[in-house]
C-alpha cells in the first residue's frame, strides 16, 4: 500500500520507535513530522496540518488522552484522524479509546504491515467523508 501525498505526525517519546515509525511510514511514501512530547506535536500543528496523527499514550507531562482532547476541541484541527499508540491496551478499552477522539490504536509491539494497513484504512476512510 502506498501512502503517497500524505503527512503523518508521529508524537513518540521513545526515539527507537519514532525511527522505527518514521522509516516504515516513509518506505511507503507518506512524509512524517515528529515530535517527541505532546507539546511539541501540539506546536507543529500549529504550524502544518497533517493528514494523519500517531499517538503515543504514555508521554511525559501531558500525555497522549490530553493531546488528543485538545485537538479534538480545535475546530481547526478536529477533523484530523488520531490513532492511539499503545502497550497497555486491555480487553474493552477498544470503546474507550474510541470515546477519548482516537479513530484507531496499534497496541505495541505492531507489525509493519498493521501499521501500514491501518493508516491507509484511516486515511482512505478520512478522505472518503471529507
Amino acid at each position: 500500500m502506498s501512502l503517497r501525498g500524505n503527512t503523518i505526525l508521529v508524537v513518540e517519546d521513545n526515539e527507537m520507535n519514532r525511527k522505527l515509525c518514521r522509516a516504515i511510514l516513509e518506505s511507503h511514501h507518506a512524509s512524517v513530522i515528529e515530535a517527541e512530547t505532546a507539546e511539541i506535536g501540539l506546536e507543529l500543528l500549529e504550524q502544518q496540518r497533517p493528514d494523519l496523527v500517531l499517538m503515543d499514550i504514555q508521554l511525559p507531562r501531558m500525555d497522549g488522552l490530553q493531546a488528543t482532547k485538545k485537538i479534538k476541541e480545535n475546530p481547526a484541527w478536529k477533523d484530523i484522524p488520531v490513532i492511539a499508540l499503545t502497550a497497555y491496551l486491555h480487553n474493552g478499552d477498544e470503546k474507550d479509546i474510541q470515546k477519548d477522539g482516537f479513530e484507531s490504536y496499534l497496541s505495541k509491539p505492531y507489525s509493519i504491515s498493521t501499521l501500514v494497513d491501518e493508516v491507509g484504512r484511516i486515511l482512505e476512510r478520512s478522505k472518503s467523508l471529507s
